[in-house]
């Protein structure tokens, strides 16, 4: 089944706690059905100097979330995806608010 977000989509968190935050998907984990969002759900942790890192210090790193927590952006407002079939036999990725397009799916069935 297509996914209504790809990589590089501007996306804003539909519900938990960062929700209304917006930010670029950076991966997608497709055996969990999670995503990475930049600068969302951002865990800091402490780590110790070692061999690879003889400083050590404080590290950053986003944490994923389930996919079904964030949504596309179109106008600065959430929207749901439509797919729509092309004469040609391509999927386009079409936002139910405003009718844009986010994008193809895939290319011609063969």
């Amino acid at each position: 089944m297509p996914r209504h977000v790809r990589k590089g989509d501007q996306v804003i968190v539909t519900s938990g706690d960062h929700k209304g935050q917006t930010g670029e998907i950076l991966e997608i984990l497709v055996k969990s059905d999670k995503v990475l969002v930049k600068g969302v759900n951002v865990k800091v942790r402490h780590v110790r100097p070692t061999q690879a890192s003889p400083k050590g210090g404080i590290v950053s790193k986003e944490m994923p979330m389930h996919i079904s927590n964030v949504s596309p952006v179109v106008d600065g407002k959430a929207t749901r995806v439509r797919f729509e079939t092309q004469k040609d036999g391509s999927k386009n990725r079409v936002a139910v608010r405003g009718g844009k397009s986010l994008g193809q799916v895939s290319g011609p069935k063969s």
